[in-house]
């Protein structure tokens, strides 16, 4: 009996890491899609909206964003925080953004409000794999 309900909790404990490493995946690639795909739809909807506006003025202002360069530690510490993006970051050079020459005052603000949304995708990311492994409520 008691190793029917320890093969029960393995059960559960292997579907709820499942499901926390789907969330995470997805939250980072597309952002609020872990909280979407948990059914807090209101958390959701707020950080694809404030993720998604913070990369798109970003990008409005003019901002190069950093690539993979193993000579400057700031730069690879720029290149992961525009990597949290997810799919933003990934699909960006499709659409030719991001790699002009600074021309503007406002690139440098733009570039951190990049790094800065990329920084939170990875937040909210990781709060919904807490959420779907039961660790936060």
């Amino acid at each position: 009996m008691a190793q029917r309900a320890d093969a029960a909790k393995q059960s559960v404990d292997s579907k709820a890491s499942r499901l926390g490493y789907m969330a995470l995946i997805a939250g980072w690639l597309v952002p609020g899609a872990g909280h979407l795909m948990l059914r807090r739809w209101g958390r959701g909807a707020l950080v694809l909206a404030s993720i998604t506006c913070m990369f798109v003025l970003g990008m409005m202002m003019g901002a190069r964003l950093y690539a993979p360069n193993t000579a400057d530690l700031l730069d690879m510490l720029g290149f992961l925080g525009d990597l949290g993006s997810g799919l933003l970051y990934l699909v960006r050079p499709v659409l030719g953004f991001g790699q002009a020459p600074v021309q503007a005052v406002t690139a440098d603000y733009g570039a951190k409000f990049v790094v800065v949304a990329g920084l939170l995708n990875l937040i909210s990311a990781v709060d919904a794999h807490s959420i779907a492994v039961g660790r936060k409520p």
